[in-house]
């Protein structure tokens, strides 16, 4: 058994002629490849029944769709915000008492040290020692 030849054996043809009738078969390649893609995309738009409307009717959904959810993530945004404002506020309010207690138990202590002072002297001036 013979194996067959992958080249072409073209008889009584030159060299130019060989190239010319390769050209001529990519060319006819190319055609068909282009025939099988057009005839492909007529076919996906007979299917889907007018693809331009539906791509319009995606992209009016598509807008919609990322409106509400501008929207919503504003909304959610605005309440953590808020949120936010009120601790600080709260934080404030309470750092305010703290800092109000604070300074009258200053005030507090400061009244112990002159009663003390007070004792001391009259304690000193009366002759008892310790």
């Amino acid at each position: 058994m013979e194996r067959p030849s992958l080249e072409v054996n073209l008889p009584d043809t030159h060299e130019e002629g060989k190239l010319y009738v390769v050209d001529s078969l990519n060319n006819l390649n190319k055609l068909n490849v282009c025939l099988d893609e057009s005839q492909r995309s007529l076919d996906e738009e007979e299917n889907t029944g007018g693809a331009g409307e539906s791509m319009a009717g995606s992209n009016t959904r598509n807008q919609y769709l990322f409106f509400v959810t501008f929207i919503f993530t504003l909304i959610i945004s605005l309440a953590l915000i808020s949120f936010v404002i009120f601790l600080i506020f709260q934080t404030r309010n309470e750092m305010d008492q703290i800092s109000s207690r604070l300074l009258s138990e200053k005030r507090k202590i400061e009244e112990l040290k002159k009663i003390n002072s007070i004792i001391l002297k009259h304690l000193n001036q009366s002759g008892i020692k310790e």
